[in-house]
């Protein structure tokens, strides 16, 4: 039976794996929140995997907030790059395979079709360039790792997109959003399978990866789809960048092409806006 570490195992993605490890009969997962490991301690790191026989380690632990990032870039660089260079090395160390995920604002936003895993990266601001520093981290150290690069994460669990709009819903009666930056929805619950999928696979293609839902959509779009599905009532504006701005700049297009991970596990991934009305239905 393959052991398994997931770090940030309060964020949305590692809650979705608690889910999903219930499902498992071969796989013994082992969650980890910030509290009872800190990705930024290495003695507290070398501490539990040498304690343990893990085989992988599933980094879920990130610092996420894009726009506080500018005003933190120490936190952020310590956990999203820091964070990742400690797994790696204890990864290594201790013959572990590293799961990394990591972010579509590795790149600028500046491409027209969707980015590929060879494609250069441009971040604009700290958050997507302490993701990316600590990509190259892993990539230095390790030659058994699987990089994910995923996009605008929702789920059941946490402060996300979706949870947002329906908690605005149902306290203003019109809502400003942002309609021209493209990218692509991901359920969290489809990631953390596809992650399974990788683990049972036992393909060792190791390597970078993007993973998200299929097609493309605007904010403004992905906001009209949740109050459609959930027969919402509310007046929707579509805004330019220009008009809401915030501390951070995001990529304009960030939508990534996912044929890799398709085409290497043999993944069935669904449209955002079927698993979104899955979503929807489910919870």
């Amino acid at each position: 039976m393959k052991k398994i570490l997931v770090t940030g195992s309060n964020g949305q993605l590692g809650s979705c794996l608690k889910i999903k490890s219930k499902e498992q009969d071969t796989l013994n997962f082992v969650f980890l929140d910030s509290k009872r490991l800190d990705v930024t301690n290495v003695n507290q790191i070398n501490k539990v995997f040498s304690e343990n026989n893990f085989d992988y380690c599933i980094n879920c632990a990130a610092y996420t907030a894009v726009d506080q990032a500018e005003d933190e870039s120490d936190i952020a660089y310590n956990i999203n790059t820091l964070g990742a260079k400690n797994l790696a090395e204890a990864s290594k160390k201790f013959k572990v395979i590293l799961i990394h995920i990591s972010t579509d604002f590795v790149f600028n936003g500046k491409a027209e079709t969707p980015y590929k895993e060879t494609d250069t990266t441009n971040p604009l601001g700290v958050y997507g360039t302490t993701k990316l520093q600590g990509e190259h981290e892993i990539q230095s150290i390790l030659s058994d790792y699987y990089v994910i690069r995923t996009s605008w994460l929702y789920s059941e669990f946490k402060n996300n997109f979706v949870k947002t709009m329906l908690n605005l819903a149902s306290k203003r009666s019109e809502l400003s959003i942002v309609n021209d930056q493209k990218g692509t929805p991901t359920n969290a619950n489809d990631l953390s399978e596809a992650i399974v999928k990788v683990i049972n696979s036992d393909k060792k293609a190791f390597g970078l990866y993007h993973f998200s839902n299929l097609g493309e959509t605007t904010w403004f779009n992905f906001a009209n789809k949740i109050f459609e599905l959930t027969n919402t009532k509310i007046k929707l504006i579509p805004v330019s960048s220009l008009e809401y701005v915030t501390k951070a700049l995001r990529p304009k297009y960030s939508v990534m092409d996912k044929t890799k991970i398709i085409d290497t596990f043999d993944l069935k991934v669904l449209d955002w806006e079927k698993s979104l009305k899955n979503h929807l239905n489910n919870f």
